[in-house]
């Protein structure tokens, strides 16, 4: 006889481990039997956390189902931004884009060049991740959606020209933490589109009626792999040589 899944008890589960800045391993864990199961438990965290739920990041799973989870806590700035600090907390650059317009699920798909035409801005953004699962999302994908996939927190940084979600690939990306340089090299998305994978959610009939609304802010992947970081401090962030943001991670 099969055991129903407790989407509360996981939550709660996160919620103590994010809580208390802690992790274990997911051999410990009651795992969500598939996504659906896993986004009720991450809703359910999300709700416990206070998670206004206007921002979001969007992200592929092993198996090539897009999925999402909303970013907490989330700042936005012109430059500067304070967020907390965890040991072992990993950085990433990202484009996050504003949708100028709501994109309903519809029976045929969205072409790239309609979302595209659905964004009204563009912004660098930076995302911290650390995760209340010590593997992460290699063992268990579902879970690793459940802990918000490993989101700890986002900032919103300055407007950039939104021609940089098709040209971002050329440009120059240098992050430093102090004395430490941490990434430079190209921006280059895991998958070599940032709308890539909204555009897959976008066309997710099985997602919620109520997502992807106007307003909605989606950070779309990271531009320099997940860095970790040497410590807590002033992280910074250049784009094309002009675009700045500056992250001080408060211990």
């Amino acid at each position: 006889m099969s055991t129903v899944f407790d989407v509360q008890a996981l939550a709660d589960s996160l919620y103590a481990l994010r809580e208390a800045c802690r992790s274990q391993a997911t051999a410990e864990f009651s795992l969500p039997q598939n996504l659906v199961t896993a986004m009720q438990a991450q809703q359910t965290l999300a709700a416990k956390e206070g998670v206004p739920g206007n921002a979001w990041k969007v992200a592929m799973s092993p198996d090539k189902h897009a999925v999402v989870a909303p970013l907490h806590p989330y700042v936005e700035t012109s430059r500067d931004a304070e967020l907390p600090y965890l040991p072992g907390m990993k950085f990433e650059v990202e484009i996050a884009v504003r949708l100028g317009r709501s994109l309903p699920i519809k029976s045929d798909l969205y072409s790239r060049v309609e979302i595209y035409d659905a964004v009204s801005e563009a912004y660098l953004g930076a995302e911290l991740l650390s995760s209340a699962i010590k593997e992460g999302g290699t063992l268990s994908f579902p879970l690793f959606v459940a802990d918000r996939i490993g989101n700890r927190g986002y900032v919103l940084g300055p407007a950039v020209p939104k021609t940089l979600v098709d040209t971002v690939g050329e440009a120059e990306l240098i992050v430093t933490q102090g004395d430490n340089p941490i990434y430079k090299g190209p921006a280059k998305h895991p998958v070599g589109d940032v709308l890539a994978w909204l555009v897959a959610y976008a066309n997710d009939s099985a997602r919620p009626g109520n997502s992807l609304k106007a307003g909605a802010i989606i950070t779309t992947g990271a531009l320099s792999g997940a860095m970790l970081l040497p410590g807590s401090g002033k992280v910074e962030v250049l784009l094309s040589k002009v675009h700045a943001l500056n992250v001080v991670l408060m211990a």
